[in-house]
């Protein structure tokens, strides 16, 4: 606590003063870090005739985006969120009241649209972990992939879009949908760019 307060320049006396304790500094910070990943890559805005497709697509993004995609002046709030998620403490509760059901709940009535209406709430929750569950994998495991594909292979192939339009490929395949996707050709924005780097 000591080392923060002098970073910041602030008395020690401020932390009980506007936060109560340390373990209540540690998940403002925590609700700063996910907060910010929130308002750098938000959810696209959908009407009534946005496809499910379209939808789904564009969650995903968003959920890569959040996870890899970011540069080294905010890689901290990525890193502390996963360690928060792994290691969880208290702050974890906030995290999941706050942000991750609601998102949760947005991932679940795209679902709706394409899972038959009998389907139980289990399966449901199953379907939707199994599409955070793929992203998250470009997150946890990217040293490794970077080991197994090449430079040129990840700028081709793995930029954010290319990786989304992937998971929601197989995803909508799994469901009994197909979905028809062109390949991108454009030179990749400064998103997509990002996933390729965080994988090297």
């Amino acid at each position: 606590m000591r080392e923060i307060c002098s970073q910041a320049k602030v008395n020690l006396s401020a932390i009980n003063y506007h936060f109560g304790d340390k373990e209540s500094l540690y998940i403002a910070t925590i609700q700063l870090a996910h907060q910010s990943r929130t308002e750098k890559y938000p959810l696209p805005e959908w009407d009534e005739k946005t496809p499910t497709a379209t939808k789904l697509r564009g969650f995903i993004t968003t959920l890569i985006l959040r996870m890899v995609g970011v540069g080294e002046d905010d890689r901290w709030q990525t890193e502390l969120i996963f360690r928060e998620v792994t290691q969880p403490t208290a702050a974890c509760e906030s995290l999941v009241a706050d942000y991750f059901r609601p998102n949760m709940n947005c991932l679940l009535e795209i679902l709706g649209e394409v899972l038959p209406a009998e389907t139980p709430q289990h399966q449901r929750l199953q379907t939707a972990f199994s599409i955070v569950g793929q992203c998250l994998f470009y997150r946890t495991t990217a040293h490794t992939i970077s080991m197994m594909v090449s430079p040129e292979e990840q700028q081709q192939h793995y930029r954010t879009e290319q990786l989304a339009n992937h998971i929601t490929t197989l995803t909508l395949a799994s469901l009994g949908m197909s979905d028809t996707i062109q390949t991108q050709t454009s030179e990749p924005n400064e998103s997509q760019q990002n996933v390729s780097r965080n994988l090297t």
